[in-house]
């Protein structure tokens, strides 16, 4: 994995939302890695839906006194950290007085810090517990100890590129796949991506999806719909966003938002997704 080029402000406090989000000074030093810190300080408490993205996103909640509380297709579970996967399916995420480090990571870097292919995550919110073991519960420890945002995000960073060391990489010509998916905004033809590397399409199909945890044409799908959230989210039409996210008309937009959020892309432009 290679070092990131850093540089991102150290603090944020969001009067407007009531969340204080906090991030690294220098940035990660891992590429394909982002962190964050989010305190609840107005105690608006956390109602997020969580919707299908091209990464996959770890919670670490700091403190016993305010798990969090996911409902699935599986019931209600209380977690103090997890992992969402690239496609976790129906899952809603509710707290009070959350204070968290979210580690978001892209699905080559998953690939190796995750200790399994995302594609065994395909589906489900899991308990960070239940995948790191003894590492997950000394880690929230070692967090909830620290008394400042740039020592908690620190000591996350550092964790991280331990794991790194060593770990098992995705090939190169599927990293290249993934970056050109993300770097065309998921408007590119499989056939043309596999022929770029001189693989046939079969080929880089059976790579990328081992590696990665997607087919390549899912990949693409979810890096489009990801630019098409936020752009509803900043509160532009459907038709526009259908015209500059690269779907064929707005009834196909309209399409893929009811299959991977579950709602009309009017219904979704009024949700908060995230505290990023």
């Amino acid at each position: 994995m290679r070092r990131q080029r850093r540089g991102a402000a150290p603090l944020d406090r969001d009067a407007e939302n009531g969340w204080e989000v906090a991030q690294l000074l220098g940035g990660p030093t891992l590429d394909g890695v982002r962190l964050a810190g989010f305190r609840d300080r107005a105690a608006v408490g956390l109602d997020m839906q969580v919707l299908p993205r091209p990464a996959v996103v770890v919670v670490i909640g700091l403190g016993d006194d305010h798990p969090l509380t996911v409902e699935s297709a599986a019931g209600h579970r209380p977690m103090r950290s997890f992992v969402g996967s690239l496609s976790p399916g129906p899952a809603h995420i509710r707290g009070e007085g959350v204070t968290c480090v979210e580690v978001c990571l892209a699905p080559p870097a998953a690939h190796a810090l995750l200790g399994v292919s995302p594609r065994e995550l395909d589906g489900s919110v899991t308990a960070l517990d239940d995948l790191w073991g003894r590492q997950a519960r000394l880690l929230h420890e070692r967090l909830t100890d620290a008394t400042t945002w740039q020592e908690r995000l620190a000591l996350t960073d550092a964790f991280l590129t331990r794991r790194a060391a060593g770990a098992p990489s995705v090939s190169p010509e599927v990293a290249a796949a993934w970056d050109t998916i993300v770097a065309r905004r998921g408007r590119i033809r499989v056939a043309d991506l596999a022929a770029s590397f001189g693989w046939s399409r079969k080929r880089l199909w059976s790579r990328f999806t081992d590696q990665i945890g997607l087919t390549p044409k899912r990949a693409a799908m979810l890096v489009r719909f990801d630019h098409a959230v936020r752009a509803l989210h900043a509160g532009e039409s459907a038709g526009d966003v259908a015209l500059a996210c690269g779907y064929a008309d707005q009834p196909h937009l309209h399409r893929d938002v009811l299959a991977l959020a579950g709602c009309t892309p009017g219904a979704l432009a009024g949700r908060a997704t995230s505290a990023t």
